[in-house]
């Protein structure tokens, strides 16, 4: 079904019984946070919020909760999709059998966006920055923000839509030192188009036109955080996936409006002028930190008639984005193999927040005639996928050959680890890459958008029979709780962090202890060992968004030849909160009491979660 607007999707979700209304008004301030998690981890169905205090305008959230909805949503254009990823993997299919793919390339001439200047909904009337709903999702955040923003930019030698970046970046609508209707915060994170924009706009010594939308069909969402190609428009993508042409105009300072989006806010980005943005809840469940980013000068908000507000919150993984992440394997998961020779598989997993943790399956083909048992193809392909795209973020990456599993998935994270554990030889397969650059959100190491990598690899034969219980050992007084994660994996608590002295006393005593721990290949030190070997999930998010490879990541019998370290025994990652990482998200009692009330006899979210 093709969407001109947010509120045709919601009304088309509502007959299918896949959206609630809340009739009762809630507040933006925390409150609507509230109700959206509790109502996303129970699976439940999209909110549409009918009073929210402060504004005229109504706000959706959940659109995209659960892969279902998602299929849902894209139901009639989502195979069309996939079948177009499939003809760019190989163009002589359309030689070959042309018939098959002439649909294919039909909807694709169909989807070029539409300049209109007669008809743009989105003009109905203009509001300010005040008007809109002021969505506010965790105590220490900086201010309102706008959570699904679908930022557009040009470069100055290159116009038209063809050209243009559609892009995902944080809007800070009030706070800090914001004058509040002017002014908003616009916060991009590295390897993004809109920074190349930004930055041809700064060497011309001009302003750059920046346009903020917000709703509309739900393709122009999907498409804004889609991995596309170097040069695939990405409205070119939303009128494939929405079955219909994105229309655009120009306001006169030269900002792109999508003209059937619910808002459009349009202003200008000037060279060198920055503001303090943030704190903000993130993806990776703690907050990215105050640090100046570009300040967008407003110049006009729209609104169309019945507008609503889509928004989401942004928390520890697995959240509504997780979703987008399924969706987006579900149309992209053949692309990457194509594109990086001798990789089958990749996962950038999400409950380790995405960029902290990437695992891979490759191929050992560089001597086939020898019976491989160190990475060596795998390397080329580890140095590959860190030079590709949004990889290139990942802080861990682990890489192995198939072997002697040939049914082995990176989607299986448990079975992925045992297999890789029984076979890394952690004198050789260690490498190191310090003083890089990292991921904008990432605390773990020394400095904003620095820190350091490791790619930890696997090949041949096992090696290793793992322990899947506690083994008999001593621990020194303070270290007093031990637990299985998962076969191989001990995770251990004791002292907080404070300096590194604690840690070199536990070291010391596992290193007289090596023969007892000859099972365990990762020991994991944490606050809470209990917490962390509860699930998976908690061990991956404690171990990787925690961790700085450089700094953090210690081995029992090591050893350094030239340059290269390792170690003989387990390797050991402190990952322990350090006082520079941020802090971790916590709700608001008083406002989560508040909230038990919409969920009780008689009122709208009753039953639900």
């Amino acid at each position: 079904m093709s969407y001109p607007s947010t509120e045709s999707c919601v009304l088309d979700l509502e007959r299918a019984g896949h959206l609630v209304r809340i009739k009762e008004e809630v507040d933006p301030h925390l409150e609507m946070t509230s109700i959206h998690l509790r109502v996303h981890e129970a699976g439940g169905p999209a909110l549409l919020f009918e009073r929210v205090k402060g504004s005229p305008f109504r706000a959706v959230s959940n659109l995209y909760g659960t892969l279902d909805r998602c299929k849902f949503i894209f139901r009639h254009t989502l195979p069309l999709v996939q079948q177009m990823v499939q003809l760019r993997l190989d163009p002589m299919q359309v030689l070959k059998q042309p018939g098959t793919w002439l649909k294919t390339l039909k909807a694709g001439a169909m989807a070029l966006p539409l300049r209109n200047a007669w008809r743009q909904p989105v003009r109905h009337s203009r509001v300010h920055i005040s008007d809109l709903p002021q969505v506010q999702c965790w105590p220490r955040d900086g201010g309102a923000f706008v959570t699904l923003p679908l930022v557009y930019t040009e470069g100055p030698n290159r116009r038209g839509p063809m050209n243009g970046n559609l892009g995902m970046y944080r809007i800070q609508l009030s706070g800090n030192a914001y004058e509040l209707n002017r002014e908003v915060g616009l916060h991009y994170q590295l390897h993004r188009g809109i920074g190349v924009h930004q930055t041809e706009w700064n060497k011309a010594g001009k302003p750059m036109p920046v346009s903020v939308w917000v709703g509309g069909p739900p393709a122009l969402t999907v498409a804004a955080v889609m991995p596309l190609p170097e040069g695939l428009s990405e409205l070119l993508f939303a009128g494939v996936l929405g079955g219909r042409r994105v229309r655009y105009s120009y306001d006169a300072h030269g900002a792109c409006v999508a003209t059937d989006a619910d808002f459009v806010i349009t202003g200008l980005a000037h060279p060198n002028q920055n503001k303090p943005e943030g704190p903000f809840g993130d993806h990776l469940g703690y907050y990215s930190l105050q640090h100046p980013f570009p300040v967008m000068e407003v110049h006009t908000v729209y609104a169309r008639k019945n507008a609503i507000w889509p928004f989401t919150v942004v928390g520890r993984p697995p959240q509504e984005d997780t979703a987008f992440g399924d969706l987006i394997h579900e149309i992209t998961g053949p692309v990457l193999p194509k594109e990086i020779p001798g990789l089958l598989e990749v996962n950038a997993v999400d409950a380790a927040g995405v960029h902290p943790l990437l695992l891979a399956i490759g191929q050992e083909r560089y001597t086939p005639y020898l019976d491989v048992q160190r990475p060596a193809e795998l390397l080329t392909i580890a140095n590959h996928c860190l030079g590709k795209g949004q990889l290139s973020l990942a802080k861990f990456l682990f890489i192995c050959d198939k072997a002697d599993q040939q049914n082995l998935s990176t989607r299986n994270i448990k079975e992925y680890f045992r297999y890789f554990f029984e076979r890394a030889d952690w004198t050789n397969d260690l490498h190191f890459y310090t003083r890089t650059s990292m991921d904008t959100l990432d605390y773990s190491g020394d400095g904003l958008n620095t820190g350091s990598k490791l790619v930890l690899a696997a090949a041949g034969r096992q090696r290793y029979t793992l322990f899947g219980e506690v083994p008999s050992m001593h621990l020194p007084s303070l270290w007093n709780a031990a637990q299985m994660v998962m076969p191989g994996v001990l995770a251990l608590s004791g002292p907080s962090y404070t300096t590194q002295s604690n840690l070199d006393e536990l070291l010391g005593n596992l290193e007289t202890q090596v023969d007892l721990l000859s099972g365990i290949r990762m020991v994991v030190v944490c606050d809470d060992a209990a917490f962390a070997a509860k699930t998976i999930n908690n061990w991956l998010w404690v171990t990787f968004t925690r961790t700085n490879p450089s700094h953090d990541v210690y081995g029992l019998g090591a050893s350094q030849r030239f340059k290269h370290w390792g170690c003989s025994g387990a390797v050991v990652f402190d990952a322990r909160i350090k006082p520079h990482h941020a802090p971790a998200l916590e709700l608001d009692p008083s406002v989560e009491r508040r909230v038990d009330a919409l969920f009780a006899s008689g009122r709208s979210l009753h039953g639900i979660a």
